[in-house]
C-alpha cells in the first residue's frame, strides 16, 4: 500500500477514461467500468494476472475476460490514468498514475517489492538539467534497483 496521499482531481476516474474512449470513437463498457473501479479502489501495484484475479473474485464482474484486461489496461496507459512501473521477473507491474502525485521507485530485485518515495531534490536537479539543455520536461520516472533493506539481512 502507498503512503502517498491522493490529490484532488477535476474529474472521476471513470469519467476521465470515458472522455478518452469517446475521442478514439470506442466506448466505456460495464466491463472496463469494472476494470476502472478495480484499478483506482486502492493504490497498490499490479500486473494484468493479479487484476484478472481480483475481477474474477468480485460477483458483479465475473464476465470480464483477460483480453478485455489487457487491452483495457493500454487503453488506461494510453489516456494516462495508469502507467508501467517496472518489469519484475517478466511481469508488467503498473499503478495507477491519476490523482497521485509526481513520485519514483525502489525497487528490489530479489523480492520484487516497491518503494514510493517523493524527493523534491531529485525532481529539482531534473529541472535544472533539462533547462540548461533547453529540454521542456513535464514529467519523470526514476526507477532505482537494488536489494531492499529486508532482503539484505542475514539469514
Amino acid at each position: 500500500m502507498s503512503e502517498l496521499s491522493s490529490l484532488d482531481v477535476a474529474i472521476s476516474p471513470i469519467e476521465k477514461f470515458r472522455e478518452y474512449l469517446g475521442t478514439r470513437g470506442k466506448r466505456l463498457t460495464q466491463e472496463k467500468a469494472f476494470i476502472v473501479e478495480e484499478v483506482f479502489f486502492t493504490h497498490e501495484h499490479f500486473d494484468a494476472d493479479q487484476l484478472v484475479s481480483r475481477l474474477t473474485s468480485r460477483k458483479d464482474s465475473n464476465r470480464v475476460s483477460r483480453s478485455t484486461v489487457y487491452r483495457a489496461l493500454a487503453d488506461l496507459e494510453e489516456a494516462g490514468l495508469i502507467r508501467k512501473v517496472a518489469h519484475i521477473n517478466d511481469r508488467k507491474v503498473y499503478e495507477h498514475d491519476y490523482g497521485y502525485p509526481q513520485h519514483d521507485h525502489l525497487i528490489c530485485k530479489r523480492c520484487g517489492d516497491l518503494i514510493e518515495f517523493q524527493n523534491e531534490a531529485i525532481a529539482a536537479l531534473l529541472e535544472e538539467v533539462a533547462s540548461s539543455h533547453g529540454f521542456r520536461m513535464d514529467g519523470h520516472q526514476l526507477e532505482v534497483s537494488g536489494i531492499c533493506k529486508k532482503c539484505s539481512q542475514p539469514p
